[in-house]
């Protein structure tokens, strides 16, 4: 029996851990997957710029509508403040699904702006499954008898260095005035 409870308890702390917030400053690993236009478009990209990314999937029937919403806000908010060179990415955690012609027609209607909103796909569901909670401490996965997408619901700010400097819920309660306020500090 003591044996068990071990198990069940390393088990929660690994869940737990994986689940965690990813640390403030922490760089991610350098991507380049292939955006809604067909293009290459990678961290190399972001060098040197704000930006701020979630995680979502066009066929989504819960929660990424909400978000999306909540990110085309912040965009339109980001705008209005005259932070033009903030930069936003959307990961797709169903690229099997999200070609880049579907992640351009999702964009469009949210009233994303291309020029600095990309929606980023072109990998296996495998990688996507790996990269988020490696880099991001979040959680991604595709169960295999539903189209529905298990993913995690926040925004990410990232630094000029392209560190996370800040989360923040994406789903409801977007405290968009302390993002905006986090950006300007990052600028």
């Amino acid at each position: 029996m003591k044996k068990v409870f071990s198990v069940i308890f390393i088990s929660f702390i690994l869940i737990l851990s994986a689940c965690s917030s990813p640390k403030s400053g922490s760089p991610i690993e350098e991507f380049n997957y292939t955006d809604q236009d067909g293009n290459s478009f990678g961290l190399k990209d972001l060098k040197g710029k704000v930006w701020v990314s979630d995680f979502v999937f066009t066929n989504c029937t819960t929660i990424c509508p909400p978000m999306t919403m909540n990110m085309s806000e912040l965009q339109e908010k980001v705008k209005e403040k005259g932070l033009d060179e903030v930069h936003f990415v959307s990961f797709s955690v169903d690229p099997e699904i999200d070609t880049p012609e579907v992640l351009k027609n999702y964009g469009k209607s949210f009233g994303a702006d291309f020029s600095r909103w990309h929606f980023l796909t072109g990998y296996s569901q495998q990688e996507i499954e790996d990269y988020a909670p490696k880099n991001f401490k979040t959680v991604v996965k595709k169960p295999r008898d539903d189209d529905q997408v298990i993913h995690g619901v926040s925004f990410y700010l990232f630094n000029k260095e392209g560190e996370i400097i800040g989360e923040y819920p994406g789903d409801k309660e977007v405290p968009f005035k302390q993002i905006i306020k986090d950006i300007k500090a990052a600028l």
